[in-house]
């Protein structure tokens, strides 16, 4: 997936129209506890409170251009990409509707519901919900807006272009990022290719929700069952082609990361660092702790992808242990 650089500036203007960069700090804690420079990027503290709303941005603006009769938009989601649909489609005045499976996380409906959005309830896992959308789309003439398109990613991708601008004078020797359908993934593959940088890129999934794991491995996709309990950002069954292309040609490698690896790495940027991160945000974090040996005395760049956990599930979690050192 490429850009040119007036796509990637022309995405920068329409983010920030709407929000600041978002900070990237190298954490003295972290570096002690992996041995390593580790730069942050904190795409926790977006007004979505998740790195989706970059996308979301982008795809609106474009739809509003291109589209200009839309006045319905309905996706899918298991929570932060609805809540950038439902901040992308206000500013624009369009109404939205977002499908997520049974017991999805209230705090995340609550969000999406506060920001206007319909919220429908639908299935078991994200698959079956995403086809009820398009069900919901064909049958009530709505613009459907899928959770991986090229548009999705051009905005997400300033997020790293912020991150690798504000190093490039000593870019990461590594940056871990997490994998649901890969968008974040293909942003910064994108970001990597625009900003000139040689960075490697390693993916991190679910070790219970290993499709795109699978399709790396497979040089395809394959379908995977999803059981994480804790990484619901991560919780795909089925990836998406033209997200597995762009992991096969970028990726140096794809890993996995189990909820008690997931659990510990969200203990531990909150003691290290005090930052709220839900499963899909602490994964990265966790792959850099999986590999620390492979890294250490280098720079390690991780995204905080994400801090929209339950506050309930949180407690809980931080109340099994504190991290070690």
């Amino acid at each position: 997936m490429r850009f040119t650089r007036e796509e990637i500036e022309s995405a920068q203007r329409t983010v920030a129209a709407a929000m600041p960069p978002t900070p990237q700090y190298a954490w003295p804690l972290l570096a002690q506890r992996l041995g390593a420079t580790v730069w942050a990027k904190h795409e926790n503290h977006t007004p979505a409170g998740a790195f989706k709303i970059r996308g979301g941005l982008a795809y609106f603006e474009t739809l509003a251009r291109e589209q200009p009769g839309v006045r319905h938009a309905i996706s899918a989601t298991r929570g932060n990409h609805g809540q950038s649909v439902g901040f992308a489609a206000r500013r624009h005045g369009l109404a939205a509707t977002i499908v997520v499976p049974h017991g999805n996380s209230l705090e995340k409906n609550a969000a999406m519901r506060a920001l206007g959005v319909q919220l429908v309830e639908h299935g078991e896992d994200f698959q079956a919900a995403a086809e009820h959308a398009a069900m919901l789309a064909e049958r009530d003439g709505m613009h459907r807006v899928p959770s991986f398109h090229r548009e999705l990613v051009r905005g997400v991708s300033t997020a790293y272009v912020e991150f690798f601008g504000a190093l490039k004078s000593a870019p990461p020797d590594v940056l871990f990022v997490p994998i649901g359908l890969g968008s974040g993934f293909a942003a910064a593959a994108a970001a990597r290719a625009h900003c000139g940088v040689s960075t490697r890129l390693i993916g991190v999934v679910s070790a219970h929700a290993t499709a795109y794991r699978d399709s790396f491995r497979a040089g395809k996709p394959i379908e995977s069952p999803v059981s994480t309990q804790l990484a619901d950002g991560m919780a795909c069954r089925t990836p998406v082609a033209e997200s597995v292309e762009v992991i096969l040609r970028e990726a140096d490698d794809v890993i996995t990361v189990t909820d008690d690896e997931v659990a510990e790495a969200m203990r531990i940027l909150f003691s290290d660092t005090h930052n709220v991160a839900e499963g899909a945000g602490a994964a990265a974090l966790a792959g850099a702790l999986q590999q620390q040996e492979r890294w250490r005395g280098k720079t390690v760049g991780i995204s905080v992808s994400g801090g929209n956990v339950d506050s309930e599930m949180f407690a809980e979690l931080l109340g099994r242990g504190g991290a070690k050192a």
